[in-house]
Order: structure tokens, then sequence, then C-alpha cells
């Protein structure tokens, strides 16, 4: 598929002005495009680094066809949008990234339907909306297992781990309020991902494969580029998932590594991720200025290159609170707080990324420090 290409001055419209939509916008803008925003939080943090804002929610089609209105191009920053309301704009604005993907992995079992029909590698699974059916998924699967929301969830949101008969109260009562999916719990040896951007005409760039690391179902740090020998078997499946989905702009797919080294598909996030943000100052391009060049409708790099390797930490509200006076006081720390006024102990607050030569030492450095331990201070 091939579209228009954006002029110096055109606008980009972002639906969400989370911190994903705040990056964004300071990629268009250092290539000389304008930035209209639309987000229900009047604090959001890409209203202030956006020409022009628009409080309203995601469903409000009035404000949403004011948006295309101001926009030459439309992106998003965050799936959980009305996939209904995003169709409804495709057919009038230029949305390059249409709706599709969004509809489909609103749904974590379509989504993971959609996965195995591409001949991809996922988790066992078994969809459960009665208690008959969680009782099939315990025997299938066996403990421990995954019991997740069907829709609406992300950092660990909507979904919890069955070890034993002894939470069968509390999975009744998840599948009580909307349908879900049960997933065989494996037993990991690493998580890994894959950034991804597709441009204009089909062209394709890879990021490197990272190495991730959750606390709390939430992302903790990545390391790139990943400790593992599957970025081969990653593109692969990358692949096979592209042939089934429409995809343009960045988005990235969730891997899981077992104790037999065995490469499964976890998750797909539709936009730029938490796990690429390491790319602004260790890649020639970050995730972001790839996903403007690819909306926009100009070429991609031929290929990204990873200037040296590096750590991100995520800061949550938690850690801010552990090392604020503490985090301009390194001049190798690269630091980006997003601007959210209310900071909550497991809110993401911002994220630093380190380049180094040494990862061992400087993840071992950087998680004692995160872990308010005093030999590294």
């Amino acid at each position: 598929m091939t579209f228009d290409k954006l002029k110096i001055g055109q606008t980009v419209g972002i639906i969400g002005g989370g911190q994903l939509g705040k990056m964004m916008a300071q990629s268009a803008q250092k290539m000389g495009f304008r930035v209209v925003v639309l987000d229900p939080d009047e604090t959001c943090p890409c209203r202030y680094v956006a020409h022009e804002f628009i409080h309203a929610a995601y469903d409000d089609m009035p404000a949403l066809e004011r948006l295309g209105e101001m926009s030459d191009v439309i992106t998003y920053e965050f799936e959980n949008i009305a996939a209904e309301q995003l169709q409804a704009l495709v057919s009038t604005y230029n949305v390059p990234q249409s709706y599709q993907a969004i509809q489909l992995l609103q749904d974590r079992l379509t989504e993971k339907q959609t996965l195995a029909n591409a001949g991809t590698k996922v988790v066992p699974f078994v969809q459960v909306t009665s208690e008959a059916d969680l009782d099939e998924a315990v025997q299938t699967l066996g403990f421990p297992l995954m019991l997740k929301t069907r829709f609406g969830g992300y950092d660990g949101k909507g979904q919890i781990r069955l070890t034993s008969e002894s939470q069968l109260d509390e999975a009744r009562e998840l599948i009580a309020n909307q349908e879900c999916v049960a997933e065989k719990f494996l037993d990991l040896a690493k998580e890994v991902s894959l950034t991804v951007t597709i441009g204009n005409d089909g062209q394709i760039v890879y990021f490197p494969l990272q190495e991730n690391e959750h606390r709390n179902q939430v992302l903790f740090k990545t390391v790139v580029p990943a400790r593992a020998n599957h970025e081969e078997d990653a593109r692969q499946e990358v692949d096979k998932i592209t042939r089934a989905v429409h995809f343009v702009g960045t988005f990235t797919v969730e891997f899981f590594i077992d104790q037999q080294n065995e490469l499964y598909v976890n998750e797909i996030a539709p936009r730029p991720h938490n796990s690429g943000h390491y790319s602004i100052e260790a890649c020639d391009y970050s995730q972001f200025d790839t996903h403007i060049l690819a909306v926009t409708g100009h070429r991609l790099p031929q290929q990204i290159e990873l200037l040296k390797p590096a750590i991100m930490m995520n800061l949550l509200g938690k850690d801010l609170d552990l090392l604020e006076n503490e985090l301009f006081e390194h001049p190798e720390w690269h630091v980006h707080l997003y601007g959210k006024v209310s900071r909550k102990p497991e809110r993401k607050m911002g994220h630093l990324t380190i380049l180094t030569d040494d990862i061992a030492t400087t993840e071992q450095q950087m998680v004692a420090k995160f872990e308010g331990r005093d030999e590294c201070k």
C-alpha cells in the first residue's frame, strides 16, 4: 500500500495523549510537522508538546471528526480506543493504520486464534465463558495457569495466576463479569520482544531483539541486545503475523522463551512499546521516528543500527520516590520524565536509559539502585 507523503508544516493527529503520544509528537515536531492530540485527561503529557489539544473521550465522535478535520494524517498511541469510532474515521480521513489491528487486538481470544491460524507458535489456551469452561481449562492446561479477560487488559490488569483449586472462587468471580481466556503457564527462561516498523509500500525494518524483565506484570527493565539467540526466529514469526494482520507504523510483538528454549508468541502491541524506549538514545532511529516516517508516507531507513548496548529501566512512582534526588547526579543516565501530574507507586512516570559496554555490571548496579540497596550508591 502506498499513500501520500506529508509535507513540512502539515499536521499529525494523535488519538491518546500519554507518554507514547508525547514521544510521537516530539519526533513529529523535529521533522517539521504540526501536532494535534485528543485525550480525555486535560493534564495528559502530550498536551504540553502539541500545537493543539482536544479535550474529549476516545469515543466522542464529533471530537474525533474535529481531529480529522484538523489533521492530514491520524495515528494512535493506545489500543483501547474505540474500534467502531476508528472505523468511522477511516472512511473519511487519512488513517494509514486503519482499524482492523485495533479491533483484532482488543480481544485476547481473537488475537490468539488469529496468531494460531497464521501459523505462529502460541501458548496453549482455552476460551472460558462459564464454570464448565473453567473446569475444562484446569483439566486441559493444569495448574498453574493464567486467566485473562478477553477485553481491556494491559500491564497486568484483568488477569490472575491460578496455582491451585483454592483460587477457583476468585476465577469464578472474574468470569462472572466477562469472558476470559485461560493460558498454560510456562516456566520461563526469558521474555523478549521485537519492535518492527512497516512503512510506505510495505517497507519493513526491525529493531534489535529486546530482553525484558517484568515485576508484578509491569515492565521493570529492558536489555538490548537480548541475551538469546532467537532474533531470526522472532523475525520469522513476525513475518507470519504481518501476512495475517494489517500494520502500518511501529508495533511490537512480545515473546516467551521457556526452559526448553522454545519461542512462543505472547501478544502484540499495535503501536510503539515500552520495551522500545531505549531506541531514543541507543539506535540511529528511535521507534517513534520510524513510526512518524511510516504514517506520514516517508521512506524508512534500510536498517536500524544499534549504536551501543543499552539498559532501559522503567521509572514507576515508587522508583521516583527512591531516586528522585539522584536522577541527575549521573550524566550517563538518559532520564525521561513524562510529566504526569499524579504520582502513584505502580504508575509509569518515566524511564532512563544507560548505554554501556558492560551490560552485566551495569545491570547489577541498576537493579541494586532500584531495590534501594546502599552498596552501589
